[in-house]
């Protein structure tokens, strides 16, 4: 269960909390690999630091959490694998669902969701008929599957071409808004930070427009390490950072 923010000790108090948190969770595998077990072990370790940052987040009062779980270019690992997350996830959507519910915490997805395994989208469908009201509503998780920045960009460009082309939409009428307004993130703000694990430091095609004026934070700890502790650290490192958008 999440626990309520009075369960922030005055240690782990922040000056600021960032309203968007993404996340680019890496590292399951080399993690499994050091523990010389195979791969799915890492992406299962992988779900119990995702339940940790999540309840994290909501306890110090982000309200959006994006998480990266499955890019496009995933599929192309071995099929064992693939198979194996796509079920990991499927079963950690309906087993978190009821928990999350309790403690405000509304579900999302986003990506070409189409494309996923019936039994996934099925857990997807489940997760959407749960209704929070506003006042009871604490914070938003979306999950990224089947995603990548490039796949999202392009089913906006489509979607703005065919309302030009119907005369709906003039081009020069085309602005950032309308191109945000076609985005799978619609309605919420851009991400002020943006966490990777793993040591590695780059974007790896996740939400390359909402990122555009985002504080990066890289980190060694793989994905399953990365917890609690983990958490507030990046978030007091945001804290630090002083965002001028290219003024003075």
């Amino acid at each position: 269960m999440i626990q309520n923010d009075s369960h922030i000790s005055p240690s782990e108090a922040l000056s600021k909390v960032p309203q968007h948190v993404a996340v680019i969770m890496d590292g399951n595998g080399r993690w499994a690999k050091g523990q010389g077990e195979e791969r799915l072990f890492g992406h299962r370790h992988g779900v119990e630091a995702v339940r940790e940052v999540v309840r994290t987040a909501a306890e110090t009062g982000v309200r959006y959490l994006t998480i990266y779980a499955f890019s496009t270019e995933n599929w192309g690992r071995p099929t064992e694998e693939v198979d194996g997350i796509m079920e990991l996830i499927a079963n950690a959507i309906l087993s978190e669902l009821d928990t999350l519910t309790r403690s405000g915490i509304r579900m999302e997805f986003i990506g070409d969701l189409a494309s996923l395994p019936q039994s996934l989208q099925e857990s997807i469908r489940t997760a959407r008929t749960v209704h929070i009201p506003d006042d009871q509503l604490r914070m938003t998780l979306n999950v990224a599957l089947n995603y990548s920045a490039r796949w999202e960009l392009t089913e906006a460009t489509r979607q703005i071409a065919a309302l030009v082309q119907n005369g709906t939409l003039a081009p020069q009428d085309i602005t950032p808004d309308v191109i945000s307004d076609h985005l799978a993130t619609r309605g919420i703000p851009d991400p002020e930070l943006l966490i990777r694990t793993s040591g590695e430091q780059r974007l790896s095609n996740f939400l390359l427009w909402q990122l555009s004026y985002t504080e990066l934070y890289f980190t060694d700890t793989l994905w399953p390490e990365f917890g609690r502790d983990q958490m507030l650290a990046a978030l007091r490192e945001y804290g630090r950072r002083e965002r001028r958008f290219g003024r003075l």
